[in-house]
């Protein structure tokens, strides 16, 4: 009687929250339709009217889609009694349930996250331009990196030759001849390779303030309060400026330059004629310009060498901004937005919890009923009514026997002849 009393109590439980099952199945369908929606609405393009009713029209669908769709499966899939029909619905749930999470879930979740996964794509876009903007501005400053080597060897050329000439250290002979000429000419090349690195240094530092307005700009409209569509088209005006900046800094990177003056102080290197008055003093001046020939041939195979490192270093790629609408953030930045998605997919896949619930309740009220009798199976109504169905029946039995005998008459003797008639009948029919 325990479990006749328990299986009655779970089906009396399931019928008294059908209601509330009901309630909770339209309110979850009409709060998925709401947020699709507001997906939709930034992924159609028109007037404003047909977004508005397309949007409707979608999400009134979706709606009415996920609330028919649960309450089949919540009515037939706790009653299967066969575990090939009940796998086969689950089956078509989890099919269902993928189709849902394509029409409406991610919509849905472009409607919870969609602002700030936009601004997720602003914020990336702006440390890719950041980075890129240091890069090319290292590249530009890297023919910096040679200036103390080029001093160092103009500073060597010009003090030779003064030592020349006061007290002539190389030659042993003062003067001014044609190897202070050659020193003082080595000396003046390298300071005007300098002055062009200098040169270059002012105009690196405007274009590098340049950029970093620039990305102080895009950082404000990252973060600034508002319509994140607004902000994302200045955006993107502003990362076109940034580009145009970038492209500059890397042209008017100096190690180019630098390499070719590099080349031209060995291959153009013209020493003069010695102009010793005597024939000891021109042998001493030839073996000193022969000196200086290999210093400089070494010089310039240094800088050729540094500069071609400087211009080896990689270029800054090629970047364009892309914007996204909120729904393609949204599957962008998937793994950013976690919690926003399991919120989305969930509004639309609760009701299997229902269905869940449901089959484990009947299933436990069949096991329940399995051990039952047809009589312990009876409520006190059903019995009640059974019995007045049994003394109905038996009314009926015994008032069948009269009738057939009131239809039938009164019975003839077997030998009597059908055309004769008794003599009592006939004395009582006649007047």
């Amino acid at each position: 009687m325990s479990e006749a009393r328990a299986a009655r109590q779970l089906r009396d439980h399931v019928e008294s929250v059908q209601s509330m099952t009901r309630f909770v199945l339209a309110t979850l369908a009409l709060a998925s339709g709401v947020y699709t929606y507001l997906g939709v609405r930034d992924l159609l393009d028109g007037s404003a009217t047909i977004v508005f009713f397309a949007a409707i029209i979608y999400s009134a669908a979706v709606s009415v889609g996920i609330y028919g769709f649960w309450a089949f499966l919540m009515r037939f899939l706790p009653e299967m009694r066969e575990t090939a029909s009940r796998m086969a619905l689950f089956g078509v749930m989890a099919i269902g349930s993928l189709m849902i999470i394509a029409m409406s879930s991610w919509l849905n979740a472009a409607a919870l996250a969609g602002s700030a996964a936009v601004e997720q794509h602003l914020a990336t876009t702006l440390e890719e331009y950041t980075s890129d903007l240091d890069q090319a501005h290292s590249n530009a400053l890297g023919a910096l990196s040679l200036l103390p080597d080029i001093q160092r060897a103009s500073e060597r050329f010009a003090r030779l030759a003064e030592d020349e000439r006061n007290s002539g250290a190389l030659t042993g002979t003062s003067g001014s001849g044609s190897v202070v000429q050659l020193l003082t000419q080595m000396s003046a090349q390298m300071r005007e390779l300098e002055q062009t690195i200098q040169g270059s240094r002012e105009t690196v530092a405007g274009l590098f303030k340049q950029g970093q307005e620039r990305l102080a700009a895009m950082r404000g409209l990252v973060s600034s309060p508002g319509s994140v569509q607004p902000r994302a088209d200045r955006f993107a005006e502003e990362s076109v400026a940034l580009a145009g900046v970038i492209a500059s800094l890397e042209q008017t990177s100096i190690a180019p330059s630098v390499a070719r003056a590099a080349a031209d102080l060995s291959a153009g290197f013209i020493a003069p004629v010695a102009d010793g008055n005597s024939a000891d003093l021109a042998g001493r001046q030839d073996q000193v310009m022969a000196t200086v020939r290999e210093s400089v041939a070494a010089q310039s195979k240094a800088l050729s060498d540094a500069a071609a490192e400087i211009m080896a270093q990689p270029k800054v790629p090629e970047r364009r901004f892309v914007p996204l609408s909120s729904a393609e953030a949204v599957l962008l930045y998937a793994s950013d937005f976690l919690p926003s998605w399991a919120g989305a997919i969930s509004i639309d896949l609760l009701p299997a919890v229902l269905v869940g619930i449901l089959a484990v309740v009947y299933s436990s009220i069949r096991r329940s009923e399995a051990a039952l009798t047809d009589a312990d199976r009876m409520t006190a109504s059903e019995l009640l009514r059974a019995i007045e169905l049994r003394e109905e029946l038996s009314r009926q039995a015994a008032r069948e026997p009269v009738k057939e005998m009131e239809t039938a008459g009164p019975e003839l003797p077997a030998d009597r002849p059908e055309n004769v008639t008794p003599i009592s009948e006939r004395k009582r029919l006649e007047p």
